[in-house]
């Protein structure tokens, strides 16, 4: 039985082979566009012609070959891909400025990221860094971060315990076993496995993108767990994975700590997703020199040489449908009325739930198809962030460019799930005296560029999680000004984070602190248009790696000429996003974006081993 299985799995393998290898369709990086570096524009009023284009009518382009719903990477990646191509895009962002999760915004004289603290595979031959290189003609620059990239602190303040985090294939491993000492062989095994998991992604990408019926064979015949380790693991929580290795809680704590990153405890965590994590970060962790908004600002122009646009204030509030059931626009809104703007195609970066729960017609909502989508599916968790801004420079508040993570405890199943910590099941007023996980970041000590643009100040970004639900019943409130037990709520947030923060970094004292503030779930909805205020999209539960869902959602949804993109047709984060908007690509192009971009990175080696040479 087992021969058979393997000759059935060597011929799949080299059919499967044959169908990716086979491009059809108009290849985005057939060309290199990257230019030299131009000069780097400080003046906000300058990026802000590029990055808040206000949305009228006469500013869409005629004879559009597509629109995409939504200005996050996803949308704007996508709409690049296009672009590349020759296709003319127009962008439609409801907030006040590009970029979604990549935007800045700037408060007495401090400028905060949203979404972006640190970003790993940008080595200069991998292909997550030549194909960016490509989509921003070579302009957005990566500063690397320190090694250690994280720090893991675990305990009461009394009792902490800081575990750093190297970047680096043997590094990461050496490091904690010099933190662990006998626990070699158990941190040996947690990064084989790790890295085995990590490296099969490919086949969630390969799923995807293959035709439907073959990609339903692979699953239902169970072949899928057969020819993927990553799909093999994917139903295996973290939490039963680490137990297995180990007996030391602070070890499975610091095995476990970048749960953060995708918002599920270990123990309703898939091992698949967190092995990305920690692959994604093991040759090390990058930031945008010039903060998040270059990667919007350098991304507009391509759309825009193609023809497009990317308009901001441009709020979609229902996508058009002709009378066979097929996209053929979008209506913004307009104060009052009602914009109509058509394409051949429409493509949504709002998530599958605007998508499919706002913006299409009720009758096209109760499809099967769509409610079946719908029904392997659930809200991530909320967010809540702090932004900070300091007086002092890095050095005098001791600032570098790391991260920390700051846990309660090390037992995080218990913290916050079980009767011990239950922060996510307590009501508001306790949850706020005791927030388990706390991620500190200084994005101005990341920047090489900020002391040239804001000398003598520092910031802060910290974020948590928090329910919706807490903060729901302001939800239609003004955003600002939504009332006295609103802001006292996100006082006694603010208030426990804060006491954390001091304690970590002794030389932050409320003296030094000029602004904060904090955004909450329902801020989120406002701002970047999550529904129930999450900051990844769907929920990224074991449930989300069943390959059932995987070949269900895809970038082509049930409704002809309409797509989805971004981080709820891949994977979550900056790097997930951009993966939706590769798969979703290959769909619109009938050619494997994956797999040129493979072959991009190995072409970029070569003509770079060729000019060091010459």
């Amino acid at each position: 039985m087992t021969i058979a299985v393997g000759i059935i799995c060597a011929a799949l393998v080299i059919f499967l082979l044959h169908y990716v290898f086979g491009g059809r369709g108009p290849d985005p990086f057939e060309k290199d566009t990257r230019e030299p570096l131009k000069k780097r524009v400080y003046d906000k009023k300058e990026k802000n012609k590029v990055l808040k284009q206000g949305f009228v009518a006469n500013r869409v382009p005629e004879n559009l070959d597509a629109v995409v719903i939504g200005s996050g990477v996803g949308g704007l990646g996508l709409a690049v891909l296009l672009a590349k191509v020759g296709k003319r895009v127009l962008v439609l962002e409801q907030h006040s400025r590009a970029g979604g999760c990549c935007h800045t915004f700037t408060e007495k004289g401090f400028e905060f990221d949203v979404g972006i603290h640190y970003i790993g595979e940008l080595l200069d031959h991998k292909p997550f860094r030549c194909m960016l290189d490509q989509m921003t003609n070579g302009q957005l620059e990566w500063e690397p971060l320190e090694n250690p990239f994280d720090h893991v602190v675990l305990g009461p303040p009394e009792n902490r315990r800081q575990y750093p985090i190297y970047s680096g294939r043997t590094r990461f491993t050496d490091e904690l076993k010099k933190c662990f000492p006998g626990e070699e062989k158990a941190i040996d095994e947690f990064m084989k496995l790790t890295k085995k998991t990590g490296n099969g992604v490919w086949f969630l990408a390969l799923l995807k993108i293959l035709p439907l019926p073959l990609a339903k064979f692979l699953v239902h015949t169970g072949l899928v767990r057969h020819l993927s380790f990553f799909f093999k693991m994917a139903p295996r929580s973290l939490t039963d994975v680490v137990n297995e290795l180990t007996e030391n809680k602070d070890l499975r704590a610091v095995f476990s700590y970048i749960f953060g990153t995708y918002g599920k405890i270990p123990k309703d965590a898939s091992f698949a997703m967190h092995s990305l994590l920690i692959t994604h970060y093991l040759n090390g962790a990058w930031y945008p020199k010039g903060g998040a908004s270059e990667i919007a600002y350098h991304m507009i122009p391509i759309i825009e040489k193609a023809g497009g646009a990317v308009l901001v204030r441009a709020p979609v509030n229902r996508i058009l449908f002709n009378d066979a059931k097929e996209a053929c626009g979008v209506s913004v809104m307009k104060g009052q009325e009602e914009v109509h703007i058509h394409a051949p195609m429409i493509i949504s970066d709002a998530g599958i739930f605007n998508t499919y729960q706002k913006l299409i017609p009720k009758d096209l909502q109760t499809m099967p198809a769509i409610q079946k989508q719908l029904s392997m599916l659930k809200h991530g968790e909320g967010g809540l962030s702090v932004f900070m801004g300091l007086n002092g420079t890095k050095e005098e508040l001791g600032l570098k460019s790391d991260n920390y993570w700051i846990f309660a405890e090390n037992n995080f199943d218990e913290l916050y799930d079980v009767k011990v910590g239950n922060y996510m099941k307590k009501d508001r007023e306790e949850a706020a005296k005791n927030v388990p996980l706390l991620f500190v970041a200084s994005p101005s000590a990341k920047d090489p560029t900020w002391e040239a643009r804001s000398p003598g100040k520092s910031t802060l970004s910290l974020v948590t999680f928090a329910k919706y639900e807490w903060f729901e019943e302001w939800k239609d409130g003004k955003v600002t000004n939504r009332g006295r037990d609103y802001m006292e709520l996100k006082q006694a947030f603010i208030d426990t984070i804060l006491e954390v923060v001091m304690d970590v970094f002794p030389k932050i004292t409320r003296d030094k602190i000029e602004y904060i503030d904090a955004g909450t779930p329902i801020t989120n909805t406002h701002y970047i248009g999550a529904p129930k205020g999450e900051i990844y999209g769907a929920d990224h539960g074991i449930s989300r790696f069943d390959p059932e869902l995987n070949i269900t959602v895809r970038a082509e949804t049930p409704l002809k000429n309409l797509y989805l993109t971004g981080q709820d047709v891949f994977l979550c984060g900056f790097a997930g996003a951009l993966a939706g908007a590769l798969t979703c690509g290959s769909a619109i192009l009938n050619r494997n974006l994956h797999l040129d971009t493979i072959a991009l990175a190995k072409r970029t080696k070569f003509i770079n081993y060729k000019l060091k040479g010459e």
